[in-house]
């Protein structure tokens, strides 16, 4: 099959130093093949897959072991360059594939069959939702067993194995089974670049006793490929580019929103070089934070309808014109559907079509394509800037401390926005944490990652261990509640195990805050537990692990200069003691609006 996969070296940066574009596939740069044969024992499907992993740039391979895919690990592992994470349960095992993905490019996991794969299914589906390419490799049953009418475990006991692979379908791009060595080599190829070029999760079943088997499309180096180039047409994009920019130079105040579907564009370069050219006011939608520069001279903030930034949205909402470029609008996104926004007015730059106003749509014209010509037809103007820089405020400070008053979150995220830097990135969980996190002001070169879109609980444990792996250059700073770390604390563990220096602030706050402000109940109500305990028992002697909990401001200066200082190169752990009402404003505003959204009666028949 003659396709390309790019090496580690083709895993894009983006423009303000963060990672976390998916690969960029040259159509002319080719990987080399040596004409040199494999000896018998490299030359297996096994190390077949393990090799494209390593060309791809996966150097981490997240997994938990199952009688099904324990061959398979063993060819994985004897890959030079390839290094197995073990991992306590495949939900996290996804999770940190996703993570990894954000940083490095694209990610990977390796379950077994049904038991494994259901388990990770979530996982997979938040992957897709957000637009990461992740290889999700199961170890499935033997060759020999299927059309056999057999009943095998880890199945519900029906003769059917494809129970899975249905429950796969909906939320990965393509799905490969492998039960024969014939097409082996094209199907974990085709699977791959699908991956790559969609930039979505995909599928692999390996057939139990067919990892270890020599095979003769196996015996050199995997055959190089390349991949075509996505084209826009021509003649659409120049349609596109004339009726955006007479959309654009009549307006008075245009302004520029970014959004989360940059990533997959790999625009973010093409959408800030159109800031610079036009002057527009530049901001992003909330799961667009961290791919587009903070320190742009002319950034204003995060759009997000009523809990918007200071003054953001006042100047989107009253520009005469606004580009959002790779945006999701979603009940979460748009504050319970209350955005004051008039399509009339919007430039759609979706990651394949271009929509003008109420005017036509320009279909076949790429994201990246469009900024980049687009940049050449506008006129400057700074107007809207301008406006913003007129009526912005600095905001104020947090109400100074007593001596030993409980720790307030607002005074802790005044804390954490200091310690941020190139060298930092932070990961944000469902919950509170993403309205104060979203507040926070990224310096130059500093990661942040949240899931918007599908927004599961638990998601940052699993994908602060796969973005820490991946980004060894960053330290992660993790912010989560308790009630999210409940679901997933066991791959604390894991990061031991993997000499990480993340730092996690856990917010004990005593419940699902994020849900007891759309409806609240007694089930938003958890057991406490004592988490600094639970980390120790887990650190249990082996690994560098520090841990303390934190009741006031001073508690929180000491542990943070602990946590950068002297456990520098630990794991740390700091719990912080909340008031269970003590939230974010944003949270109670766009709380009330998501449950006025969620609670509509239904429409007339």
């Amino acid at each position: 099959m003659d396709t390309k996969i790019s090496t580690a070296s083709d895993v894009t940066v983006t423009s303000n130093g963060n990672v976390g574009c998916p690969p960029e596939i040259s159509a002319t740069s080719c990987l080399h093949s040596s004409a040199v044969p494999f000896n018998s024992g490299d030359a297996t499907l096994g190390r077949h897959l393990a090799r494209r992993l390593v060309q791809i740039g996966v150097s981490d391979v997240f997994s938990v072991p199952g009688d099904f895919n324990l061959t398979l690990l063993d060819h994985l592992i004897a890959e030079p360059g390839l290094n197995l994470v073990g991992c306590c349960n495949e939900l996290n095992a996804g999770y940190a594939a996703d993570g990894y993905a954000r940083s490095r490019g694209v990610g990977a996991c390796v379950v077994t069959f049904t038991v494994g794969g259901l388990s990770v299914l979530n996982a997979i589906a938040g992957a897709y939702s957000e637009n990461l390419p992740l290889i999700c490799i199961v170890g499935g049953p033997n060759s020999n067993d299927y059309g056999k009418d057999r009943i095998l475990h880890h199945t519900i006991g029906l003769p059917d194995f494809s129970q899975e692979l249905r429950c796969f379908q909906t939320v990965t791009c393509y799905q490969a089974v492998v039960n024969n060595l014939e097409d082996a080599h094209e199907l974990i190829d085709t699977a791959i670049s699908t991956a790559l070029k969609e930039s979505k999760p995909v599928y692999i079943s390996i057939g139990c006793n067919l990892a270890a088997i020599p095979h003769p499309t196996f015996s050199r180096e995997p055959v190089p490929f390349s991949l075509a180039p996505k084209l826009s047409n021509k003649m659409g994009l120049e349609a596109a580019v004339e009726a955006a920019a007479e959309f654009l130079n009549k307006a008075v105040k245009p302004v520029m929103v970014g959004g989360p579907k940059l990533r997959v564009s790999r625009a973010t370069e093409a959408f800030v070089e159109l800031t610079d050219t036009s002057g527009y006011a530049l901001a992003v939608t909330p799961a667009g934070k961290g791919l587009v520069p903070e320190h742009h001279p002319h950034f204003i903030g995060t759009y997000w309808g009523a809990v918007s930034t200071a003054f953001c949205a006042e100047i989107v909402e009253s520009a005469d014109a606004y580009i959002f470029a790779g945006p999701i609008f979603n009940d979460y996104s748009s504050v319970g559907y209350s955005l004051l926004l008039k399509k009339e007015k919007a430039l759609i730059v979706h990651p394949d079509r271009v929509i003008v106003g109420n005017g036509p749509t320009f279909g076949c014209v790429l994201m990246k394509d469009f900024l980049q010509a687009l940049a050449k037809k506008l006129k400057k103007n700074t107007t809207a800037y301008e406006n913003y820089h007129r009526i912005f405020v600095p905001e104020g400070h947090p109400l100074k401390c007593a001596p030993r008053e409980p720790l307030r979150v607002n005074v802790l995220f005044e804390h954490i926005q200091m310690m941020l830097s190139s060298e930092t990135a932070v990961i944000a969980e469902t919950g509170d944490s993403w309205f104060n996190c979203q507040k926070l002001k990224l310096p130059e070169g500093c990661g942040y990652e949240f899931q918007m879109q599908y927004g599961s609980i638990g998601w940052s444990v699993g994908a602060t261990l796969g973005y820490a792996q991946a980004a060894t250059d960053k330290r992660v700073i993790a912010c989560i509640g308790d009630g999210s770390f409940q679901v997933t604390a066991q791959d604390v563990s894991t990061m031991l195990r993997c000499g990480q220096n993340s730092i996690i602030f856990l917010i004990n706050n005593g419940g699902y805050t994020i849900e007891v402000e759309i409806h609240d109940g007694p089930y938003n109500v958890i057991k406490n537990w004592n988490y600094t305990g639970l980390v120790d028992a887990i650190h249990n002697g082996a690994g560098k692990c520090w841990t303390t909990k934190v009741v006031c401001e001073e508690d929180l200066i000491e542990a943070i200069e602990t946590a950068t200082g002297a456990k520098k190169d630990c794991f740390c752990f700091i719990e912080v003691i909340a008031h269970k009402d003590d939230t974010s404003k944003e949270l109670l505003e766009w709380g009330s609006r998501v449950s006025a959204a969620n609670s509509r009666p239904p429409n007339p028949q």
